[in-house]
């Protein structure tokens, strides 16, 4: 975890951007995967910086993917372990973005697919300063095994209004994980509102696609 992160970026058409929203992409995968998620947003969130960083390691199961943490699906409590260690990197990341852009903390929003999803919640909910918003296609809020949500409560810093947007037909992850992560969300008090797209599996269908842009242009305060 000693290297630092980097990605794609898309600056604002004005030149100088008032937000940043940040993409953590899913296991496999890389920075790449998500930023043209920007470019769709851009009518929306006008003098809005978009970037998508690589996730720090490269990915056991996929040549060229990156992965924030490792998969074994063997060990119940991996991705509780997992989140943590990656947690500190992204965190430098996220600083090190607002500090060269100039921007306050409440200018920030996360947006994480699968993994990334897990990210965004685990390390958006711990900032000392929350975010204006997560945005989670396809993932879960991690906790740590046959453990409930208010055992860990005393590490949420902060409580910024979070979207969870799935397929009906997700295989991978199944559905069932965004109603668990809402209900765990509702019981830290976390502000959680989602959507379940029907016909659709592990990915981001257009419905979706609009369903996040239109919940970032709200909590940026740039729409009703």
């Amino acid at each position: 975890m000693a290297g630092e992160l980097d990605g794609p970026r898309l600056e604002p058409p004005s030149g100088q951007a008032k937000r940043l929203v940040v993409f953590l992409h899913g296991y496999g995968a890389d920075g790449n995967d998500l930023i043209d998620l920007g470019r769709a947003w851009q009518g929306l969130l006008p003098d809005t910086a978009f970037v998508s960083p690589h996730a720090p390691e490269p990915c056991g199961q996929a040549p060229v993917g990156r992965q924030w943490f490792p998969l074994t699906f063997r060990d119940p409590d991996e991705r509780w372990r997992g989140v943590n260690k990656a947690a500190p990197v992204l965190e430098r990341f996220l600083d090190a973005e607002l500090e060269r852009r100039k921007l306050a903390p409440a200018a920030l929003a996360l947006v994480g697919f699968s993994q990334g999803t897990m990210m965004a919640l685990h390390t958006g909910l711990r900032r000392a300063a929350p975010p204006a918003a997560i945005v989670g296609y396809s993932g879960i809020l991690v906790l740590p095994d046959k453990t409930p949500p208010e055992a860990v409560a005393g590490d949420i810093k902060g409580r910024p209004p979070v979207l969870l947007v799935h397929g009906a037909q997700d295989d991978l992850i199944p559905a069932q994980a965004l109603f668990q992560s809402a209900k765990a969300l509702a019981a830290l008090d976390v502000p959680v509102e989602w959507h379940l797209s029907e016909g659709v599996g592990h990915g981001i269908d257009q419905d979706g696609l609009r369903h996040g842009g239109a919940f970032l242009a709200r909590r940026f305060g740039l729409r009703a």
